[in-house]
């Protein structure tokens, strides 16, 4: 028996060659312009019980997940200045100021 109405809605809101781009929303970490990939974030970790999710860059989030544990993150909860105390972070954010919003390199792991 074939449905009258669709699951996903109507073709009303689809993109329109007319219509502005979206506004692309900065990175949390950084604070550059999102690329073609948002990552999207949870600053206390879910585990944590963490709900709130930030935007962010791939290699940001990379990053922060070498520098700090789970429970780190969440003491800092939704600090970037916190996290930016740290002299690493701080390096990799000073570095990665002017690359290009879709940017991405290898990360080193964690040393434990």
């Amino acid at each position: 028996m074939a449905r009258k109405h669709s699951k996903q809605g109507s073709y009303d809101n689809v993109y329109h060659e007319d219509e502005p781009p979206a506004i692309v929303p900065p990175c949390w970490l950084c604070g550059r312009p999102s690329g073609s990939t948002i990552v999207w974030h949870h600053p206390v970790p879910k585990s944590r019980g963490g709900r709130d999710v930030v935007p962010m860059h791939s290699i940001c989030q990379q990053t922060l997940i070498v520098n700090f544990t789970n429970s780190e993150l969440q003491r800092h909860g939704m600090d970037v200045e916190g996290l930016l105390a740290n002299p690493s972070v701080r390096k990799f954010v000073d570095w990665v100021a002017n690359k290009d919003p879709d940017f991405t390199a290898t990360i080193a792991k964690k040393q434990r």
